[in-house]
């Protein structure tokens, strides 16, 4: 049978150590951010990925609440954020460890909390001891007073909220649980709040067992040119653009090119990845097809409705996988089912946690989880979906060294390459017309000894591939990080290499997720 494909691009890590630590408990809804005090912001940027919490936060400030960021980049101008932490990519673990010394130290630790509600407590603490405020920045680049200052902010203060992004450390999410921050409207952590809805696949789709292998996403490259027996002949590719988004971009193109691999590509565009298959078939758009989606930010089930027909020869998803499953003999019932038989048997499959009921926003389209109150409270109406509903602040998953730092060496490459969401590529969808021409984006302290400035053509570096675009010369980006968009497609660039042509696909130890941010490169003049 078919390889089963490990989507490791995203947040794979972060889901598994919150499922870990708290079960992934519904998070604080972003309509109570207006009444928390101290709001951190880490390692997400709102403005361009999350702009529908933005009104809220800064409602939140008006209303006097403290408003930290902590990200490589100064996402939040001074006139909307009182702090900006500039932590180095990968450092954020010795941040937070610093943090947690700190408040250990000064006794502010939530220790009857801790006694009812968690465990593994004392592991963390033990692995937080050595981080000074001064070794900890260092580490971070990130000065130490900084440091201090978000630990008495946020300790002081309450309600007080994390909204954590999709790669930071499990340390952060303990934070909350270590203060006692948990109970009250506003206060408590947000991740992806989509946990606080669930699909009951064996309802729909009966017990299903696989015994094929599992192929890790961020290492598609490896896999596609491995001289493994037996090797991979044939790729399917849909609702994914791997050429724009897999790690060791050059590597993916050369796996791509083999003359044995037979690639079909199901797409409402002609993607970089497009460009490469044998067979492309034309998608649906959102338009043209019934869907069910889960609210990730919001809480909120929907229902999708097409408002037009297909267009051309384009089919849905259930209708190509259905007749691909009748053409190979399979006589599974879900193989026949129409497009909106599926979406609304899976709609009926959607649970909540502890019984919460779904509720009706308007007339058979959209639905929310009936919270108590309206909305969430972590610990009080809410409580963690572990066996045994308290918080393991060191799960499992992290393995036999938790909360242990591994910087990534630099070498020959001193600079830190990152390639976050912008305003105008969230993600790589319509990459081709969201961006004209690939820039790097690099600090004055940077440019000045490699005579950069503003405009410059220029080769960004390292070992597994070379990125030539333009050069923007901003303080908006710490010294020693330069930046790339996200989800660029090859025609953007100099040389048709993007950002993902510089990241290795090692892989987290947790979840085998990938490492974007470990990527090292050094910049040149062209």
């Amino acid at each position: 049978g078919a390889s089963r494909l490990d989507k490791t691009l995203c947040a794979a890590p972060t889901t598994a150590v919150a499922l870990g630590m708290y079960g992934k408990m519904p998070g604080v809804a972003f309509e109570d951010y207006v009444d928390a005090r101290c709001i951190v912001l880490w390692g997400g940027n709102p403005r361009v990925s999350h702009v529908h919490l933005v009104p809220f936060i800064k409602e939140a400030r008006q209303r006097g609440a403290f408003v930290a960021v902590v990200d490589p980049v100064r996402t939040f101008p001074a006139s909307e954020a009182d702090l900006h932490l500039p932590v180095l990519p990968g450092a954020d673990l010795p941040l937070a460890l610093a943090l947690i010394r700190y408040w250990a130290k000064w006794d502010a630790l939530d220790l009857p909390f801790l006694a009812r509600h968690a465990t593994g407590v004392e592991p963390l603490l033990e692995q937080a001891e050595m981080w000074t405020l001064e070794v900890a920045g260092a580490a971070t680049g990130v000065a130490p007073a900084d440091i201090e200052r978000l630990a008495r902010e946020y300790a002081e203060r309450s309600p007080a909220v994390i909204r954590c992004g999709w790669g930071p450390e499990p340390a952060i999410l303990a934070m909350p649980a270590l203060l006692g921050k948990f109970g009250v409207r506003g206060g408590g952590y947000t991740m992806s709040n989509s946990g606080a809805v669930r699909f009951d696949r064996d309802a729909v789709l009966g017990p299903i067992e696989w015994s094929t292998e599992r192929l890790n996403q961020t290492q598609l490259a490896r896999q596609l040119l491995s001289e493994r027996s037996p090797r991979l002949r044939a790729l399917f590719v849909y609702n994914c653009n791997p050429v724009a988004t897999v790690p060791e971009q050059t590597l993916v193109l050369a796996g791509l090119r083999r003359d044995d691999l037979f690639t079909v590509v199901f797409d409402q565009v002609m993607t970089d990845t497009a460009m490469y298959a044998d067979i492309v078939l034309p998608a649906t758009t959102f338009l043209e097809h019934w869907d069910v989606r889960v609210g990730y930010g919001r809480y909120a089930v929907g229902l999708c409705r097409p408002v037009i027909e297909p267009r051309g020869e384009a089919r849905s998803n259930i209708e190509v996988f259905g007749q691909l499953g009748r053409a190979m003999g399979f006589s599974d019932e879900a193989f026949g089912w129409t497009q909106e038989e599926a979406a609304r048997r899976v709609l009926d499959a959607v649970q909540t946690p502890d019984g919460i009921a779904l509720e009706p926003v308007d007339d058979g389209i959209t639905w929310k989880p009936a919270f108590p109150d309206g909305s969430p409270i972590q610990f009080g109406t809410v409580f963690p979906l572990t066996p045994d509903r308290k918080v393991n602040l060191t799960p499992p998953v992290l393995g036999q060294a938790p909360y242990r730092w591994d910087p990534v060496p630099t070498g020959r490459y001193p600079l830190s390459l990152i390639s976050p969401a912008t305003a105008k590529t969230v993600n790589s969808t319509m990459g081709q017309y969201a961006l004209d021409e690939l820039y790097v984006e690099i600090h004055p302290d940077d440019a000045l000894p490699r005579a950069i400035t503003d405009g410059d053509r220029v080769r960004v570096f390292n070992d597994l591939g070379e990125v030539a675009c333009s050069a923007r010369v901003s303080d908006r980006i710490r010294s020693g990080v330069v930046l790339i968009p996200k989800g660029a497609w090859r025609a953007s660039s100099g040389n048709g290499a993007t950002a993902t042509a510089l990241c290795p696909a090692d892989v987290n130890p947790v979840a085998g997720g990938a490492c974007y941010n470990d990527a090292r490169v050094e910049v040149q003049l062209m």
